[in-house]
């Protein structure tokens, strides 16, 4: 695991750190930025970037983790050798977890309050925040469980508890969950349900950024389409022993067959709609 550590000069260099024994650490959960704005790995290894938009997001995370009195951070954007597709898939894999073990995920919401509309408020935009709109922030926003929002300025807007009623609405996601109950309590259409008006900018990835909440792993296989890294997802959640829980047929997109059979269509994830068997003994 690669975390960024201020230097005297303002820079950040990259300190690996054992995954069997970490200390405390922040992450910062985000929407990405056009291709281009964004800080990489790359970036952080040639102590370039410091032009980029998206710059501003790591000084941010720096300044709150020191305010917090904590030594270590993690963004995916610089944290990532996007170029090393071993460390990629393990990163995707593992990201639930690293989101879970963190002492404090701040949420930086860039869009709040909107800069491109002039009469927009912190409370306005809060709810139509795109942060709530993508698939990856889902198991951001589930698995830690100190997370904190954060305006575009950097100004504390509260935290998931603070705020898990107005997140509920927003998201449709339990309360329960929010509050850290085990999301093997919950089932499979529900979880399923939780991402399922969520996009991604990468279309497999609309299957990847669900792997923590149904606690699964599988191999990442870019290019293969929206369509079959849904099936294997499928099929991997279908094999679980997580998933032994029957199915509800009491939500507008599962409908039962008969013969023991039900009918699972997921509609969204980039407008995609997939349609899944399961026995119902699942």
């Amino acid at each position: 695991m690669e975390n960024p550590q201020a230097e005297e000069d303002g820079d950040f260099s990259p300190i690996k750190l054992d995954g069997n024994n970490l200390p405390e650490y922040a992450i910062l959960s985000h929407t990405w930025s056009t291709d281009g704005d964004e800080v990489t790995f790359e970036d952080l290894m040639k102590g370039t970037g410091k032009g980029k938009s998206g710059y501003k997001k790591i000084t941010f995370c720096a300044k709150q983790t020191e305010l917090d009195g904590l030594k270590y951070f993690w963004v995916d954007t610089c944290c990532i050798n996007k170029a090393d597709f071993t460390e990629l898939a393990e990163a995707i894999n593992s990201m639930f977890r690293w989101y879970r073990g963190a002492a404090r995920c701040y949420v930086y919401l860039s869009d709040v309050p909107d800069s491109k509309d002039s009469k927009s408020t912190i409370e306005s935009a809060f709810p139509n925040s795109r942060w709530f709109k993508r698939g990856w922030t889902l198991q951001e926003l589930i698995a830690p469980s100190s997370v904190q929002f954060f305006s575009r300025d950097g100004e504390l807007l509260g935290d998931k508890k603070l705020r898990e009623q107005q997140i509920h609405q927003i998201t449709g996601i339990a309360i329960e969950s929010l509050r850290g109950h085990p999301l093997s309590h919950f089932s499979v259409a529900e979880r399923l349900s939780w991402a399922a008006r969520r996009d991604t900018k990468i279309e497999e990835d609309a299957a990847y950024c669900q792997l923590g909440i149904f606690d699964i792993h599988m191999p990442l296989i870019y290019g293969e389409g929206r369509s079959k890294a849904l099936d294997r997802l499928l099929r991997k959640i279908q094999k679980s022993s997580n998933a032994r829980s029957r199915l509800p047929t009491d939500v507008p997109w599962i409908t039962p067959l008969g013969n023991n059979i039900t009918k699972m269509a997921i509609t969204g994830l980039g407008r995609i709609e997939k349609v899944q068997m399961f026995p119902e003994e699942m």
